[in-house]
């Protein structure tokens, strides 16, 4: 299975589980009254709808390069991990808004056995889906899967936090429910902010392989005499490098090729993820061997 179709797949299996806690906590809440869990059930209703995100944002990124898009669309991805943040800010919102006013009314939620069974059960399921989603996306490098299990993973905290305010609106101290929604508010702010610092450098073309491997690996290449102006950019699962190698500039044209395509493979082989590898070629007056370069240096 391709790497798109892989993220695609696992995407729809988090956002059937997605789905299913949110009615499970979002539902019972309604029917209790609880703020907290209504809260905790927006907040799965908002991972599901980043779930869609997500697939939406895989489908485009798995587009070929086109003639307006030579390196590919996979920036997509990264925009649609952008775009789940942004819908964490939005949810709070509402969020709010409905903590405040229950503040000022001060209205007591109903808290029964079942509100803790279906508030367990939604956190063993967020944990084991979590779990599974994170792993799988540092396996295939994928921001959008690593952005959804840090979401989720936001919500597991958050249905720990509506419990135990169940624990105090039962114990007597009403109040609890809306500060646990606030607080929950809090949370989701912090997940955002993680999800943009996690998935901005790609979008901003910061290198994402320290130049000094790359030239180390162009330099092992017999017949390179030197190599300078490295860039990198992309994502860790597509990644681009450009770099300048100087040869012998008594080499024949066929020749430098081929040292050319010898550097490219060493970068494509020792380093995983690496897409397109530019090499520019610069002749040079003499090229020493480096073992004769060294025996001179050491004169």
């Amino acid at each position: 299975m391709s790497y798109y179709g892989a993220v695609r797949r696992i995407l729809i299996i988090i956002f059937v589980f997605n789905i299913v806690t949110a009615l499970a906590k979002g539902g019972y809440g309604l029917f209790t009254g609880s703020l907290s869990m209504e809260a905790d059930g927006l907040h799965s209703i908002f991972d599901s709808t980043a779930n869609i995100i997500g697939l939406v944002g895989i489908s485009l990124a798995a587009r070929p390069p086109d003639s307006d898009h030579p390196y590919g669309h996979a920036k997509y991805e990264s925009f649609a991990s952008i775009g789940i943040a942004v819908l964490l800010f939005t949810s709070c919102i509402q969020l709010i808004l409905a903590a405040a006013n229950r503040l000022q009314r001060g209205s007591v939620p109903e808290i029964t056995d079942l509100s803790f069974v279906i508030m367990a059960i939604t956190v063993v399921i967020n944990i084991g889906v979590s779990t599974y989603e994170y792993v799988l996306g540092k396996k295939l490098k994928s921001s959008i899967l690593v952005a959804d299990s840090m979401h989720t993973r936001s919500d597991i905290y958050a249905s720990l936090g509506v419990i135990l305010g169940l624990i105090a609106v039962d114990m007597g101290y009403p109040l609890a429910d809306p500060i646990i929604a606030l607080a929950i508010c809090g949370l989701i702010i912090h997940t955002g902010l993680e999800i943009i610092r996690d998935t901005s450098p790609a979008l901003l073309d910061r290198a994402t392989v320290d130049a000094k491997v790359i030239v180390d690996l162009a330099e092992s290449v017999e017949g390179v005499c030197s190599c300078h102006a490295v860039r990198t950019r992309g994502s860790e699962s597509e990644i681009y490098v450009d770099l300048h190698i100087g040869v012998d500039a008594e080499l024949k044209m066929d020749a430098a090729d081929r040292v050319s395509d010898e550097v490219e493979w060493a970068i494509k082989s020792k380093i995983p993820g690496v897409m397109d590898v530019v090499v520019h070629l610069e002749p040079k007056d003499r090229c020493w061997p480096k073992d004769s370069a060294s025996n001179s240096a050491g004169k």
